[in-house]
């Protein structure tokens, strides 16, 4: 890397193009970032990304991404590693985070942050576990999956409501149309009794989310978008599962995936609830 730029930080709007570096800082951290996140991120509210430059290089990052007039999510908070400890965080931090008016906001923190976020008044709701292993064989598709192209988008959009803080058409259209995410939905009796996407990431394909009524079709989501992703090439899969369904954990381990990265998911204020029942795997990390 060239010598450290100096002088003031400037933090602005980033654009997509921006948010490729961006990612590479991710996934230098380890966060494993999907190849194709920021179509359908920008998708749900292009105006809440933002970059801090110093000298005109771009040195800070953070999202702040709002999906109603009640939420918002905080993600990719991040400085190049060798110009931490200057402030430029925190700067960054204050200038974006007014972007969420007076909405209610929510991260996933890592562990070494999460003393920070609630100084800054965030509180822990649950623990969320990233499972990650060898892609999971099984025979064939299994009965009732099908693409999710082919259910009533209303459906699917309902589905998706009842199980996230906030409805978020914008953000499911692009997430479930990106090229490379593969999405998949499980029909019973003609209605939607859960869905999930996979896409190729930076090191194991990303599951997520995996929304589901049942374990059993919970079960067979997961086993179809393994098989997606061995589809792509990809010999491992990872999928964040919340410690609020402890059906998630023993599923994942049936499947032979183990917990490698562990963090928070925290909250300013009141959210509204969700089928917490139903939630096998988030959606990201970065946007909830």
């Amino acid at each position: 890397m060239a010598s450290a730029p100096s002088g003031p930080l400037s933090v602005s709007p980033a654009t997509e193009r921006d948010w490729e570096l961006v990612r590479s800082w991710a996934a230098a951290e380890g966060w494993n970032p999907g190849l194709s996140d920021a179509v359908p991120f920008f998708a749900q509210d292009p105006r809440g990304f933002f970059i801090g430059r110093v000298g005109g290089e771009p040195v800070s990052a953070i999202s702040v991404v709002t999906y109603d007039e009640a939420y918002a999510f905080l993600g990719f908070y991040l400085v190049r590693p060798d110009l931490r400890g200057l402030g430029h965080g925190l700067t960054t931090w204050q200038t974006a985070l007014p972007h969420a008016g007076g909405r209610s906001v929510g991260l996933d923190g890592v562990p070494d942050q999460q003393a920070n976020y609630r100084r800054s008044g965030f509180t822990t709701a649950y623990r969320t576990a990233r499972y990650e292993g060898a892609v999971p064989v099984a025979d064939g598709r299994p009965a009732g999956v099908v693409p999710a192209g082919s259910v009533d988008p209303a459906a699917l959009a309902a589905y998706d409501s009842a199980c996230h803080h906030a409805d978020r058409p914008r953000f499911l259209a692009s997430w479930l149309t990106t090229p490379g995410h593969r999405a998949l939905a499980r029909i019973v009796d003609g209605r939607p009794t859960g869905y999930g996407v996979v896409r190729p990431a930076q090191d194991a394909a990303r599951v997520g989310p995996l929304f589901a009524d049942t374990p059993a079709d919970a079960a067979a989501l997961l086993d179809a978008l393994a098989a997606e992703a061995r589809e792509f090439g990809a010999a491992r899969i990872a999928v964040d599962m919340p410690d609020s369904n402890a059906a998630a954990a023993r599923l994942a381990e049936e499947r032979g995936l183990e917990p490698t990265f562990e963090t928070a998911r925290m909250y300013t204020g009141p959210v509204r609830p969700v089928a917490g029942e139903r939630v096998f795997g988030v959606t990201t990390l970065e946007l909830g």
